[in-house]
């Protein structure tokens, strides 16, 4: 075998840091004049990290999905893939791209009318030239590695939804992509499930070396699998770092977050006309 071929330890550890994702200054709005969903964003994500975005409701968190997938494209600021600007890509290059991301939808959106063994084929029939023989055999190396091999005849309507996660999560890394995305990848799941999912996400990506980036609410789950967590507040970065960090945080937007608090730096009550003027009362 020849030498060159084979990548030094330096290289190696270079390749381990590498950003995969840069999101620089980003502003973001569904269209001008409404709502600035997000403002001036600054996001790193690295090659063999498992990295969380969190935040309430609303706060832009797939919308980010969306701007690194090219659905959206940001007002300004650059969104980098492997060092290339999604922005100013064409349909083509865009194409490219999304080959070498893998997604998992919310709810695993399987094809209902495809098997386990078809939907997890899907992108490869799609995106390669492979030999039945060989389609085969990486399909079901697929479906082995989240433990389901032996349900690949079987069709979405007859598996739990947890399995069917498990399904989608096989699809998701069908082309060994470097960029994993998961939008919710822990809602719905019943804890023994949401459990194996989670336990999947950091051990396929580290199998893989890839980067994966989760949108999540799940708090407990995600922090024991993650690396480096970001928090979205008002459609900027309101605190980041690793998961111990941000534990023993005393800021009040993280401590609300974590702590579950009905009220603090994020209110309970939308703005509104206070309770006197809504309801006519006079002083």
């Amino acid at each position: 075998m020849n030498s060159r071929h084979l990548p030094s330890f330096d290289e190696v550890k270079k390749a381990a840091g590498e950003v995969i994702v840069a999101i620089k200054d980003v502003d973001f709005s569904y269209a001008p004049g409404e709502r600035q969903i997000l403002s001036g964003l600054n996001m790193e994500f690295r090659r063999g990290q498992v990295v969380a975005v969190m935040g309430g409701s609303g706060c832009g968190k797939t919308t980010i999905l969306r701007l690194i997938g090219g659905q959206y494209s940001a007002q300004s600021g650059q969104v980098l893939f492997e060092g290339h600007d999604i922005g100013k890509m064409n349909s083509d290059e865009l194409m490219v791209a999304r080959r070498r991301m893998g997604m998992l939808f919310q709810f695993g959106a399987l094809f209902t009318d495809l098997s386990v063994f078809e939907n997890v084929a899907f992108p490869l029939r799609e995106h390669t030239n492979l030999s039945e023989e060989l389609l085969r055999s990486l399909v079901l190396m697929k479906l082995n590695a989240v433990g389901l091999r032996g349900a690949r005849d079987l069709m979405p309507s007859q598996i739990s939804g947890g399995m069917a996660r498990r399904v989608a999560l096989a699809r998701a890394i069908a082309l060994d992509p470097p960029l994993i995305m998961y939008d919710e990848p822990f809602a719905g799941l019943d804890p023994i499930s949401l459990g194996i999912t989670a336990r999947l996400i950091r051990d396929l990506n580290n199998a893989l070396g890839a980067t994966s980036l989760l949108v999540t609410h799940d708090v407990e789950e995600t922090f024991e699998i993650a690396d480096y967590v970001y928090f979205i507040a008002n459609g900027r970065i309101g605190a980041k770092g690793t998961p111990e960090e941000l534990s023993r945080s005393r800021d009040p937007f993280v401590r609300q977050f974590l702590d579950a608090a009905p009220d603090g730096p994020v209110p309970f009550h939308y703005p509104g006309l206070g309770l006197a003027e809504d309801f006519g009362v006079r002083a």
